[in-house]
């Protein structure tokens, strides 16, 4: 773990352990960047959300890592996260959660990148020198 005014920078493994060390970073940081408790709430559910779906998911047969990047302004938080599991776009890859559909007949999956979009403010995906990056930006209405 790296910090340097205003920003985090983490690299773990692509293992359930990293879960804990990232959520336990995510909520030292943010403390110390003074976020008001619902965007740390915020800012750990959907990091957890979304590198427990890269472990998950990302890397099948082991390995691998995963990339948080944080970086906090009075205007916003910026967090990328990056890995170099197969190629995937959350954004255009994954369906959203039949939310209209009675309880009994919706599908399992995707109510966690459904709960990303609704707290998040700006998402952008790019896949760059064998990497997944996704962008999430959150302003800050304090």
């Amino acid at each position: 773990m790296t910090t340097v005014a205003g920003q985090l920078h983490l690299q773990l493994d692509a293992d359930r352990a990293s879960i804990q060390r990232l959520a336990d970073a995510v909520e030292e940081f943010g403390l110390e960047q003074s976020w008001p408790p619902k965007l740390l709430f915020q800012t750990q559910l959907v990091l957890e959300e979304l590198v427990t779906n890269v472990i998950d998911y990302g890397f099948q047969e082991g390995g691998g890592q995963v990339e948080v990047q944080i970086l906090s302004s009075p205007e916003s938080v910026t967090i990328d996260v990056t890995d170099d599991a197969w190629e995937f776009n959350p954004l255009s890859e994954a369906t959203g959660p039949r939310l209209d559909a009675a309880l009994e007949d919706r599908l399992i999956g995707g109510v966690g990148l459904h709960l990303v979009r609704a707290m998040m403010d700006e998402l952008r995906y790019a896949r760059k020198d064998g990497k997944n990056h996704l962008v999430l930006i959150k302003r800050r209405d304090e």
